[in-house]
């Protein structure tokens, strides 16, 4: 069974070991120190482990330039989001001509920064193409404004990977899951990408989805999100919980993805099927406003931008839903797609009212939530009372 290919035919692997890396690790402490940011530390692992496959690195401006306008690299490969290293003023004056710098988050270095080219850029203009709004309140644009106006490009060498990180026992590199998929006889694997607890809704389009396929990959994003999302401790716990007793252990994997969410509606829907496919997965599940935050995006933006590209282009199948919830007159999960019957029949909460029951000690009504999963929430609420844990959208991502 031959797996689907990486984005761009091969898995990048930046991730320096034996001699060389000695070599490197003492060239490190003669360089100058660049300090990262939490994004920029998830984007220089996903860049050294092939999750940004085919990039090697922090793009140049030919590329920059391409992917913002574009949604392509400079060779005509399908980007859609600039994965670049934003640097101050003061830094990147300090920087003549091809050089190199120590990567540093906090007093750990990560690795080493070979750089090509510095340029300064247009932070309202990508913010317009990316995120479709230059509105501070987006959080995605408000963190590309508030970054450096500089950007460093070129390969990255990575040496020592971040510290004290989470969840250690489900963080599978591509290359990791590629060999689990080879190992169980998978060559169709569908991924589903959330930041959210697992509802009925969601696990309805999952197994919808794993009726076609050999197996499914739950890739919960563990990078920085919004600080009203749902902790990623917490939502691991009721991964766990809901895996365990619902879905067949022979056909599930579950392994986090340490990329940061950017809320880039369509764009990041692309962006997040194309590090699936690095990741060895032949389909992508697609649901209502993906990656979306606030009102920004149509419900099903993230839908249409597929049509944008060709098939061959992308390599990965996406698999579109509309809305799920329960239907009491159907007695059964259901989207818009397939159930006749008036909204009032449907099984739906407010955030408000998942709060409030939450909050109480109450499990929400099985139709909407596993018991398990919301005794989870209602753990966690009871520590974090006053914080919002739980979305009511339907979002799954």
């Amino acid at each position: 069974m031959k797996l689907i290919n990486p984005h761009g035919g091969t898995l990048v692997n930046r991730e320096i070991q034996g001699s060389e890396r000695e070599e490197l690790l003492t060239k490190a402490t003669t360089l100058p120190k660049v300090q990262l940011s939490s994004r920029q530390v998830s984007d220089l692992l996903m860049l050294a482990i092939g999750g940004y496959s085919p990039l090697d690195g922090f793009l140049n401006e030919a590329d920059y330039t391409s992917v913002r306008d574009h949604m392509k690299l400079v060779n005509g490969v399908v980007w859609p989001i600039p994965v670049t290293l934003a640097v101050s003023t003061d830094v990147a004056d300090g920087l003549k001509g091809p050089s190199e710098v120590s990567l540093y988050d906090d007093d750990h270095l990560l690795g080493i920064l070979h750089i090509t080219e510095k340029f300064t850029y247009d932070k309202e203009r990508e913010a317009q193409a990316v995120y479709g709004t230059t509105d501070r309140a987006h959080p995605g644009v408000a963190a590309l404004l508030a970054q450096g106006d500089w950007l460093l490009a070129g390969p990255i060498s990575l040496l020592n990977r971040p510290a004290n990180t989470s969840f250690q026992q489900y963080r599978l590199d591509p290359s990791a899951t590629r060999s689990v998929f080879s190992e169980r006889g998978w060559r169709r694997v569908v991924a589903f990408q959330t930041r959210n607890p697992v509802h009925r809704a969601h696990e309805y389009i999952q197994k919808c989805a794993l009726e076609i396929a050999d197996g499914l990959l739950l890739h919960p994003l563990v990078g920085d999100t919004k600080s009203d999302d749902v902790p990623a401790d917490v939502r691991m716990r009721s991964y766990e919980e809901i895996l365990a007793k619902y879905y067949p252990a022979t056909r599930t994997v579950l392994s986090v993805m340490p990329a940061a969410m950017r809320y880039a509606g369509p764009r990041e829907a692309v962006f997040h099927a194309l590090i699936r496919k690095n990741y060895g997965c032949s389909h992508f599940i697609v649901g209502r406003d993906h990656a979306g935050v606030g009102n920004y995006y149509g419900t099903y933006d993230a839908h249409h931008i597929f049509d944008e590209f060709e098939a061959s282009e992308l390599g990965i199948t996406p698999l579109f839903f509309d809305h799920t919830f329960y239907c009491q007159t159907c007695g059964a999960m259901a989207s818009l797609k397939t159930c006749p019957h008036e909204s009032t029949n449907h099984v739906t909460l407010s955030g408000t009212k998942v709060r409030e029951l939450l909050s109480a000690g109450e499990l929400l009504p099985v139709e909407f939530s596993r018991p398990e999963v919301a005794r989870v929430l209602i753990d966690a609420y009871r520590v974090a009372a006053g914080s919002p844990l739980v979305t009511a959208s339907g979002r799954n991502n």
